[in-house]
């Protein structure tokens, strides 16, 4: 059986790292009064979009995370991959919530980063 030391660590930050997000949706909605839906306010609305991307691309960049840890790569090159998504996503949501279109680009760049070598690196091994 394949244990996935490395994925289960970042799969831990990852979970972490949601439930803030998550967090300071529910404060901002009982702050505003407005439990359902994007709401007017534009904290809120900014909340839910960090969050929401945050899920969007994440569940993705573990997965093939863990794939890529599964076919042996060295441990430096898992680690490295699942850093470039974290620092991603971590700017990505500073910058949504931050409104700062440079810091949430760069996060994005990022994020595209480590799916796009992750994927290459499968692709290089399901050839070779």
């Amino acid at each position: 059986m394949a244990t996935l030391p490395i994925t289960s660590i970042f799969a831990a930050f990852f979970a972490v790292a949601l439930v803030v997000l998550s967090f300071q949706i529910s404060v901002q909605r009982l702050k505003v009064g407005d439990m359902i839906g994007e709401s007017a306010d534009e904290v809120l609305r900014r909340r839910i979009r960090a969050q929401g991307n945050f899920i969007e691309y994440v569940p993705l960049g573990v997965m093939l995370l863990g794939l890529v840890e599964v076919q042996v790569a060295p441990s430096v090159a898992v680690i490295a991959i699942g850093m470039i998504l974290a620092i991603g996503r971590g700017l990505h949501a500073i910058g949504m919530l931050s409104a700062s279109g440079p810091v949430r680009g760069f996060g994005m760049i990022f994020t595209y980063l480590a799916l796009l070598v992750s994927a290459g690196w499968l692709i290089a091994t399901a050839i070779l």
